[in-house]
């Protein structure tokens, strides 16, 4: 919103403020709109604008992602924004790198504006933005069920929605809609097969498409909400390419695969050295 929109601090402190009296009301929606507000105590401007664009980790995310891949689950979002903020590390190699790679139409440094409808394409935003959170916490609830599997917890989900209602920087109205979710279906697998869910992401994925378009045609990053379409397409599909993968594996290293016209659980291995046709 700021650089391919040119937004002020002022029309950008306006935009959270509407989100957070909607379904995006949640605490970091509304610290966010807090930010744009205040001015630099000790120099000109905005105080945003005076920080430094590289961010510090405490290790949460980080402990999430190494523990999703233990249980091989796909946290996907969290684990792409434990990778941004490492980027964001680099600052100084960053600027370096600015000064030699080129972005859409030879821009160095920054990305291109907007040339479309700004208030319309703030709504899509808001779409993006809403859609990708309910994957991160479908991807999080997926992480917790099979923790409670593999360490026979027995969690009540819809009580650890209600848990993070209070003094919790991930608490939000929308926690409601998921105790609601794991009520109705206690078996629940993911949040997005839930009624309300499936229709939320449905309604928001044409904006949601449109959003991480740009932003790739504009040369503007925006890893966490093409990570979770990522995620989304990916979950949606009954056949993936991931068939080929298992066929490398067996290829180079006699991993077995199954087979789509056998039953689930009966491994095989082909000689595909022998079988292989020749290069002409």
């Amino acid at each position: 919103m700021k650089e391919a929109l040119g937004l002020t601090n002022d029309e950008l402190y306006d935009v959270f403020a509407e989100w957070n009296t909607g379904e995006l009301d949640s605490y970091l929606i509304e610290i966010t709109r807090d930010i744009f507000s205040v001015k630099d105590d000790v120099g000109d401007g905005y105080l945003v604008d005076k920080v430094l664009d590289r961010a510090g980790a405490k290790g949460t995310g980080k402990w999430m992602s190494q523990l999703a891949l233990d249980l091989g689950v796909p946290s996907t979002l969290v684990t792409e924004a434990v990778y941004a903020r490492s980027l964001s590390a680099v600052k100084d190699e960053r600027e370096r790198a600015c000064k030699v790679l080129k972005g859409p139409h030879g821009d160095h440094c920054h990305g291109t504006k907007y040339e479309g409808d700004k208030k319309k394409f703030v709504d899509d935003i808001r779409h993006a933005l809403y859609a990708s959170k309910i994957i991160s916490y479908a991807q999080g609830f997926v992480q917790l069920q099979a923790a409670a599997a593999e360490h026979d917890w027995p969690l009540n989900f819809g009580d650890c929605a209600m848990l993070w209602r209070g003094g919790c920087i991930i608490r939000a109205v929308f926690l409601d809609r998921i105790k609601e979710a794991f009520d109705a279906d206690g078996t629940l697998e993911n949040l997005l097969l839930a009624p309300y869910f499936t229709d939320a992401v449905d309604k928001a994925q044409d904006a949601w498409r449109h959003v991480v378009a740009t932003a790739a045609t504009l040369g503007i990053p925006t890893p966490a909400f093409s990570t979770a379409l990522a995620y989304y397409d990916g979950y949606r599909r009954a056949n993936l390419p991931a068939n080929l993968l298992q066929a490398q594996r067996d290829y180079f290293g006699a991993h077995t695969f199954e087979r789509t016209d056998k039953p689930r659980g009966e491994m095989f291995h082909a000689e595909w050295l022998e079988l292989r046709r020749e290069p002409s």
